[in-house]
């Protein structure tokens, strides 16, 4: 047996899965898996809701085919080390090799480690780290279409270059100068912490010094060191009886790197082999150790400190490394915590602890900070709590500052929580919010007309609007993150609002928040999602937060309460009495009222209208909340096709950032994506095209067709968000993949509509059938009791 890789596993087989499935693409064949399940530490286990046991039998039987994996349960709570510590006992390999069942590896890793084992007979052996989000197959597509992206642009250059008579080998040699800094780090070397401090590092080895610059020096704080993708000789370990301290939760890798970097005489670097790391973006449901919250992590900091200090006695030039890690430990996470933690213990006991070590740092150690680190470092030696507030205090005003300058939104965030938080409530003020102040629309505004035009005078309505808009009632219209925002956020009773509030926003004792949500969910949704592919990794975590403070949310039939509840992990009542802004569609007057919205837009009277309403891709933006769109849609087809009978209206999803110009077929096509209500859009269509947005849900209502173009099923359903129902089954419409197929179905649309008949009739009942244009006047009656 060549390598004996071990595992330690505590919850979240999915994580497990792709794990193994990455060892068993590594083309090697000499090598067992011991697999260790152990449970969280119980003083991590905080949140208390969480079922730590799992049975990983299945996905074990599963690999076991491809390689021999020894299965430990432990029945009580040991911890990583200890499961590591096992794993050493029990290995057969003639190299030991870590890995956290969270974590994969790139195809050719372990073949290209051992190959270097075999060459060089080296103690150890590491490789290159990267860090992602995501799940293998979700990595794997993304750097295959960055590769793609990348060829296609030197492609693109070559020809240019050609065209231009220019030589093309100086660009290549910037380019391969590019590519080589961008994995430098700006951490000092080993050999420049020697020099400052003077100390001598020439004993080390370039290897060697190599190794601690890439395992320790550069790894932030102590949490970053860790013993993962290291490949060693076990006569290594067991020569100098090296193992985890199993007394520490966490940072229980530190010493042990620390040892073994001191003890290694033959260090072997492969630059190709990379082991990935996945970061889990699910900390409510599946946290790692690191994203716990527990008081003790202090206390395992400084023990772990000073337990590697005494290790490193005889070798000061590593020992400052960890002096520099504490030092920065203490003016970045624990500065803060003077100022703003509501336990004493920082700036009691704690701060005590950090004064003595900070006694025994040299003196050249604190000489070499920078101004601010200084500073505080001086206060931190004579004990003076007040003067180290002090500096903390002006250094975030500083930085606080600086922000400000760049972002005024700070100054109301500022205001809401020094001042307006402290005024009392407005019992009547009711603050209302429609697609994140884009929008005077969806629900918020049902409900906001209804109240006013029923009880006219009883409340003071507030508006979150970013642009121009004209109200049919009174009301106070405030720009979204504004002062008078903040204000009116930290007064206002109530709140209806369709998406999420702010994050830093806290729901004070009395006031009353009504999240009406803004569709029924086809794409699944925030804790029913695997992967987050949006440009907010901790999206659910975010969620979580913010939907603790909602009072009610409202569902329009049974299918959304189920998901909510699951998607959101949301306990508290739910509303199923429909969609306050479906109610429009089922107006007395809606043949009255279509014609006016149609005059409005300017539209031609005499011909039938499709609307066509797209929505993002997860994995497609410039920044949080401003999302890519590629139209996919041949326009002049569509005119040369269908212009005489039809005229086409584009409603892009208000995430998106681009602007699309549609002058070119004026007459034809008409971009409505700044309407603000596309409830209105929905009475003046004939027919509806959309792909995997929930605008289909509402559509429905009206029982006209709906086409749904999905050029990319597969990519959609299976890596960037998955469904909730079956497309190919349940949805009230055929799927069509190219432009030609969806002009085939609008030129053939009543026989579409007979052969989907039954299926729309089933769609209707199960996702339609509480609408009936009173959504709005139950929801009232429910929440503010009239």
């Amino acid at each position: 047996m060549k390598l004996s890789i071990i595992i330690p596993y505590t919850t979240g087989r999915y994580l497990l899965e792709d794990c193994l499935d990455s060892l068993r693409e590594q083309q090697v064949d000499n090598f067992e898996v011991i697999l260790i399940q152990d449970q969280i530490p119980a003083q991590l286990n905080q949140e208390g809701n969480i079922n730590w046991i799992e049975n990983p039998n299945a996905i074990i039987e599963k690999y076991q085919v491809f390689f021999p994996i020894q299965y430990i349960q432990n029945e009580q709570q040991k911890g990583v080390a200890a499961c590591r510590n096992l794993g050493i006992t029990l290995a057969q390999g003639e190299y030991i090799y870590f890995m956290d069942m969270d974590d994969y590896l790139m195809p050719g890793t372990l073949a290209q480690m051992l190959q270097q084992a075999d060459c060089s007979s080296s103690e150890l052996i590491y490789g290159d780290k990267k860090t992602t989000w995501y799940k293998k197959k979700v990595f794997f597509e993304i750097l295959r279409e960055k590769e793609e992206q990348k060829e296609l642009k030197r492609q693109a250059q070559q020809m240019e270059q050609v065209s231009s008579g220019q030589d093309s080998s100086q660009q290549a040699i910037e380019e391969a100068s590019v590519g080589d800094e961008e994995h430098l780090s700006e951490e000092e070397s080993i050999e420049e912490y020697g020099r400052k401090l003077k100390y001598d590092t020439s004993s080390l080895g370039f290897e060697r010094s190599e190794f601690i610059q890439k395992m320790i020096v550069r790894r932030r704080g102590m949490l970053g060191i860790s013993a993962l993708h290291m490949m060693m000789k076990r006569s290594f370990l067991e020569e100098y009886g090296l193992r985890f301290l199993e007394d520490l939760p966490l940072y229980s890798d530190v010493v042990f790197v620390a040892q073994v970097a001191i003890k290694v005489q033959t260090v072997s670097y492969v630059p190709d082999a990379y082991y990935v790391k996945r970061k889990r973006n699910n900390p409510v449901q599946y946290p790692s150790l690191s994203q716990m919250k527990s008081e003790s992590k202090f206390d395992w900091y400084i023990t772990v400190y000073r337990r590697v200090k005494e290790e490193l006695k005889q070798y000061p030039t590593l020992s400052r490394v960890f002096d520099q890690k504490i030092i920065n430990f203490y003016c970045g996470t624990f500065a803060t915590r003077l100022r703003r933690s509501e336990n004493d213990c920082w700036r009691g006991e704690r701060f005590q602890v950090m004064q003595e070590i900070a006694k025994q740092l040299p003196p050249e150690m604190i000489k070499c900070q920078k101004s601010y680190k200084k500073r505080l470092l001086h206060a931190l030696r004579k004990g003076n709590l007040g003067l180290s507030i002090f500096y903390v205090n002006l250094h975030l005003g500083r930085i606080k500052a600086k922000r400000v300058l760049h972002n005024r939104k700070l100054i109301s965030t500022y205001l809401y929580f020094h001042y307006f938080t402290k005024m009392s409530l407005k019992q009547n003020y009711i603050m209302c919010e429609s697609f994140l102040g884009r929008n005077y629309a969806d629900s918020p505004k049902n409900i906001f007309e209804y109240m006013s035009k029923q009880y006219p005078g009883n409340y003071k309505f507030i508006w979150s609007v970013d642009k121009k808009t004209e109200f049919p009632y009174p009301c106070t219209v405030v720009k979204r993150f504004g002062i008078r925002y903040a204000y009116y956020l930290a007064r206002s009773k109530y709140f209806v609002f369709n998406m999420r509030q702010p994050m830093w926003m806290r729901k004070r004792e009395g006031q009353v928040f009504l999240q009406t949500w803004h569709g029924t969910p086809l794409k699944k949704l925030v804790y029913d999602q695997e992967e987050v592919l949006s440009a907010t990794p901790l999206y659910k975590q975010q969620v979580y937060k913010q939907s603790r403070q909602w009072d009610y949310l409202v569902s329009v039939n049974r299918f959304s309460t189920e998901v909510f509840k699951s998607a959101f992990l949301y306990d508290k009542e739910i509303l199923e009495y429909g969609y306050p802004r479906n109610d429009l569609m089922y107006s007395k007057n809606r043949k009255e009222e279509a014609e006016q919205i149609k005059k409005k837009l300017n539209l031609p009277m005499d011909k039938k209208v499709i609307l066509y309403a797209p929505t993002w891709r997860d994995d497609e933006y410039y920044e949080k909340g401003k999302y890519k769109f590629a139209l996919h849609m041949d326009i002049e087809k569509y005119r040369q096709a269908l212009g005489d009978e039809y005229i086409l209206l584009l409603r892009t999803h208000y995430f998106i950032a681009d602007q699309l110009n549609l002058s070119e077929f004026a007459g034809f096509a008409f971009n409505v994506s700044k309407y603000d209500d596309i409830t209105e859009l929905y009475i003046i269509s004939d027919i509806c095209i959309t792909d995997y947005s929930s605008v289909f849900f509402d559509f429905a209502n009206l029982k006209r067709p709906v086409l749904f173009y999905t050029y990319d099923l597969e990519k959609y359903r299976d890596i960037l968000r998955g469904f909730y129902l079956d497309i190919e089954k349940d949805v009230p419409g055929p799927l069509l993949f190219t432009d030609e197929e969806v002009i085939h179905a609008i030129k053939n649309i009543e026989q579409v509509n007979k052969q989907y008949a039954q299926r729309y009739e089933a769609f209707y009942q199960r996702f339609c059938s509480l609408d009936d244009g009173r959504a709005t006047e139950r929801i009232v009656n429910c929440v503010f009791g009239e």
